[in-house]
């Protein structure tokens, strides 16, 4: 927060009637202010106020797409958790539980919804298994162009309608009255319970679509909601509010009556400020502000997120990073140990070692027991060898400028600075850095405008196939454009399989295939050290789905 700063007053007469016009500036900007406030464009609170009971926090950026058959992104995903629902959803155990269906029948052939009766719109009106309908329609429909029309591959015609060989009619999604939502499977799908919390099964009601003329989820006044929130206000890339909604069928276990968002920072430092001057319920802790959050004994918390970062190379043809060889020369050149002990420096992440995290399952055990990560040694004289084979290939003597694509936050900064200094020492390499805000950074990986780009994915659902099928040919979220025919056949083994002993084989596999091509360059499993205003209580994280999620929130009585 800004203070203004003690100075003496100034005598001589020119600068008396400066300190009077500064003044008279000061007198009507503070003016401004308060009819600004009288009016009610500004609601901001401390981070914790038990009397209206709402909570102040931060996010990172401006969610990018609020469109739930389109949204690709964890912030986005953040805010459409808390006002919306699906047919299931993650309780404050992380457990699955009904949500706008209250019974469920899943087979290898199919699924069976019933929709409860007192499942409401924000305007008053039912939800309906129509709902559903329209909007897997609209997430298939090749017009929409959504990055997540491939996880509804397992419903009958689901990929040939987004390829556009058959209308969106054809979708094996059928409403059976409005309480009655049957699905038709092309081949089992053991994690399909899962995917029904995930937002892109989100429902999205056909006449209020149609009534934004083109603009649905442009704004709070064009987004419709079901779940325990709805948004009252969202100025762009400055203020989100959500206040607790009256038509959700389960509102009665909300104590949260809004959640105030006024901040929009990526910037730890400025996070950690806010908290410390309580004005935000929960912050982050960094590296850089380890040390002081020690000294000012918060109560920190760990998390780790489930997620995986990597290093992502751009596998399209007369890109250098296409080569092989190139790729080899950086996998044995680059170190995640250092990366995350040295540069990262913050408790709880792990080294990168696989696509697969330590926290998924396999057929008896964990799967990284059942299928121990790759162990290397990183070899500067190795990745000189690679390097040389990779110009020899190439016909060149000298590699051109390497571009990195990054986000613009600090620990995206110093961890784009570490390997820019250790390729340009151990390679001879040119490693330019491009760091962009987040929504630049993806649609930049979307149109392939980058060599080497800093990217990580977290789950959508608990299956290792949430990150195999990541590198499959034309999976919209293989942004480096990698094909692999040996890649593509262990992913369908995986994706066609019902036996857990045969699927986690196809895992490992794939495992195998990434390390040996140099698929990607695995960085760390991240983790969140974490502090929450002591004067709450029940924050949920999640590994997957809304996080944080303030839907549990209970206030402490003082």
């Amino acid at each position: 927060m800004n203070r203004p700063n003690s100075r003496k007053f100034i005598r001589t007469p020119s600068q008396q009637l400066l300190v009077l016009a500064l003044a008279a500036l000061v007198g009507i900007v503070l003016l401004m202010t308060a009819l600004s406030m009288a009016s009610g464009s500004t609601d901001v609170k401390a981070g914790v106020d038990a009397a209206s009971k709402t909570i102040t926090v931060s996010i990172a950026t401006e969610p990018p797409q609020l469109d739930g058959s389109i949204t690709a992104d964890t912030i986005s995903g953040f805010v459409l958790g808390h006002v919306m629902e699906g047919l299931l959803r993650k309780d404050e155990n992380n457990n699955l539980v009904a949500g706008v269906a209250d019974r469920w029948d899943i087979t290898a052939t199919g699924a069976t919804f019933w929709i409860r009766k007192d499942a409401k719109w924000s305007d008053g009106k039912p939800v309906t298994a129509h709902d559903f309908v329209f909007a897997w329609r609209k997430v298939v429909d090749p017009a929409t162009a959504s990055e997540y029309a491939n996880i509804m591959s397992p419903i009958r015609n689901a990929d040939k309608v987004n390829s556009g060989k058959l209308p969106v009619t054809a979708l094996g999604v059928q409403a059976v009255g409005d309480r009655e939502l049957r699905v038709q499977f092309v081949k089992p799908v053991p994690y399909f319970a899962q995917l029904m919390a995930f937002n892109i099964f989100y429902p999205i009601r056909e006449d209020f679509f149609n009534s934004t003329n083109g603009r649905y989820a442009s704004s709070a006044e064009t987004l419709l909601y079901n779940g325990p929130f709805k948004m009252t206000r969202w100025v762009h890339g400055a203020h989100i509010r959500m206040v607790k909604n009256p038509e959700y069928w389960d509102r009665d276990i909300i104590e949260v009556n809004a959640i105030d968002i006024p901040y929009f920072t990526s910037d730890p430092s400025a996070v950690i400020n806010l908290f410390r001057d309580r004005q935000i319920a929960l912050a982050p802790i960094s590296q850089e502000n380890l040390e002081e959050a020690q000294l000012l004994d918060w109560n920190m918390k760990s998390f780790l997120t489930g997620g995986v970062f990597y290093v992502e190379f751009n596998h399209r043809d007369g890109k250098i990073t296409n080569n092989r060889n190139f790729r080899k020369a950086l996998q044995y050149a680059l170190n995640s140990k250092i990366e995350v002990n040295k540069v990262i420096k913050v408790p709880g992440y792990l080294p990168g070692k696989s696509l697969f995290p330590i926290w998924l399952d396999g057929a008896n055990d964990k799967f990284r027991k059942e299928y121990p990560a790759v162990e290397f040694i990183h070899d500067r004289a190795k990745a000189r060898e690679y390097l040389k084979k990779a110009k020899n290939q190439l016909g060149l003597k000298t590699i051109p400028p390497i571009m990195l694509l990054t986000g613009d936050n600090p620990q995206s900064n110093k961890i784009a600075e570490y390997y820019q200094d250790t390729l340009k020492r151990q390679l001879g390499l040119d490693v330019r850095i491009d760091g962009q805000i987040f929504k630049q950074r993806l649609a930049k990986m979307l149109a392939g405008d980058f060599d080497i780009v800093m990217t990580g994915w977290g789950p959508d659902y608990a299956d290792p196939l949430t990150f195999g099928d990541l590198f499959m040919t034309g999976n919209v979220n293989n942004r480096g454009n990698y094909s692999s025919a040996a890649y593509d056949r262990q992913v369908r083994i995986a994706q066609n399989s019902t036996d857990p002993a045969v699927r986690a084989a196809a895992f490992g596999a794939l495992q195998q295939i990434v390390f040996d091509d140099a698929v990607i360059l695995l960085e760390y499993e991240s983790a969140l050290l974490y502090t929450v205003d002591p004067r709450i209580t029940g924050v949920v994280r999640r590994v997957i789905g809304t996080d944080p999620d303030y839907t549990y929130v209970k206030f402490v009585k003082e």
